[in-house]
């Protein structure tokens, strides 16, 4: 049986590997992402020649004072691709890191915004991912702006989202036009409940594709090797998608 989380990182790895995209030979996932982590290290353990800058890894991580590193690496461009998620994400790619309802979130309250907009401004490709598809979470206009989709003419940035992973579908991301198109439906959904589940609008081919599934060898690799990278930094994840780091997670 192919679990959600695994479906969500094949999807993500296929993005950062599209030929169409700008190459990404620096990859940063920061801290508390075990999915793009996933992802990532699946595109390594295929081979692919990449750097991986993690920032929530335990032992072995380049960086040593942190987010401050990242933000300098990226600053100069040296980074090439980030993952953001958000509480809220709307139709043009905002996200909202801050909470529901009034500045400053007198609603419901996230985790905050900390880098997401630098991040997001100065990478030439961010990929967008949230576990929950719901009306909630991918609204029609985010009640505050942590990071923007996209910008005014004139103002400085290095890139967009280059697409947004659900846990039910893929979405790819116009930069020019601002605007999501669906692009495949993970096995079990349609076109038209991801249509019910969405609180923005966005553009629908005329036959929407479904969502490969991982291949034997992708789940080889992240039932094994993958696992095996990531236990010591999420045990948790690992215990619960996996069934390994029992240990760890006590």
């Amino acid at each position: 049986m192919i679990g959600a989380e695994e479906r969500m990182a094949v999807a993500l790895a296929r993005l950062i590997r599209d030929p169409a995209a700008p190459p990404a030979r620096h990859i940063a996932v920061g801290a508390a992402s075990p999915i793009p982590a996933a992802a990532c290290w699946l595109v390594r353990k295929s081979g692919v020649e990449v750097r991986l800058s993690l920032l929530h890894k335990r032992s072995g991580n380049p960086f040593t004072e942190g987010t401050r590193e990242l933000f300098d690496l990226t600053g100069q461009g040296r980074i090439d691709l980030f993952f953001l998620g958000g509480g809220q994400i709307d139709g043009q790619a905002n996200i909202n890191l801050v909470g529901t309802g009034a500045w400053p979130g007198q609603g419901v309250r996230f985790p905050g915004s900390f880098g997401s907009a630098f991040m997001y401004m100065m990478t030439p490709r961010t990929i967008l991912f949230r576990e929950e598809h719901s009306a909630r979470v991918l609204v029609p206009r985010v009640d505050i702006v942590s990071a923007p989709g996209v910008s005014e003419p004139g103002v400085f940035r290095r890139g967009t989202a280059q697409a947004l992973v659900t846990g039910r579908c893929v979405f790819h991301f116009d930069p020019a036009r601002a605007r999501f198109t669906l692009a495949s439906v993970h096995p079990g959904e349609t076109a038209a409940t991801i249509r019910a589940a969405t609180g923005f609008d966005y553009d629908e081919p005329e036959a929407v594709a479904e969502t490969a599934d991982p291949s034997a060898e992708e789940l080889a690799l992240l039932r094994g090797p993958v696992c095996d990278e990531m236990l010591e930094t999420y045990p948790d994840f690992c215990h619960r998608v996996w069934g390994r780091g029992k240990e760890q997670a006590a």
